[in-house]
């Protein structure tokens, strides 16, 4: 598990995930550096279709109590992205040993933060157990549900942007 120094370093990338320097989470996250950092994110579906979303822990800095990806995670300096998704998919969700593709990976920018997001799609028939410290809640979502719930304050804007472009567009699929 990753060291919880209160000031997280997170490798700084060019456009292509190249690292090429290193800054405290506190900089990249200031709204003003805009410095260019990588994440993953997981979709994680049941046999059903379903897609388990987290709730956010309302201790989060960034959009506390919102309904996000199954899991969501800064890469660690020199750290490989494949390795990120199993690091954080293990601490968020303990999960080890499912399948998973890679779909996109592209450039999230808010007024806080650039992210060089790379998405992922996994299948797992286990229950995930969620981390309390990272998690308010979990559970696996219809398509159908997320749909009806879209644009209503209910989901991370970063979620809504891939369900709608990546995971429900049939040519995604």
């Amino acid at each position: 598990m990753r060291n919880k120094d209160p000031e997280e370093w997170f490798p700084v990338v060019d456009e292509d995930g190249i690292e090429i320097s290193r800054a405290p989470r506190s900089i990249c996250h200031d709204g003003k550096s805009k410095l260019l950092h990588p994440v993953v994110h997981l979709h994680l579906f049941n046999r059903k279709g379903e897609l388990f979303l987290q709730k956010r822990s309302m201790t989060k800095d960034l959009l506390p109590g919102y309904w996000d990806t199954s899991v969501g995670g800064h890469a660690d300096p020199g750290e490989s992205i494949e390795e990120t998704l199993r690091r954080e998919s293990m601490e968020e969700l303990g999960l080890s040993g499912f399948e998973y593709s890679f779909i996109t990976k592209y450039i999230w920018e808010t007024a806080r933060e650039r992210e060089l997001v790379y998405s992922f799609r996994g299948r797992s028939d286990l229950l995930p157990v969620i981390n309390r410290d990272e998690i308010e809640a979990g559970r696996f979502w219809s398509n159908d549900d997320i749909r009806k719930n879209l644009g209503k304050n209910i989901f991370t804007p970063n979620f809504e942007h891939e369900f709608i472009n990546i995971i429900d567009s049939p040519d995604k699929q």
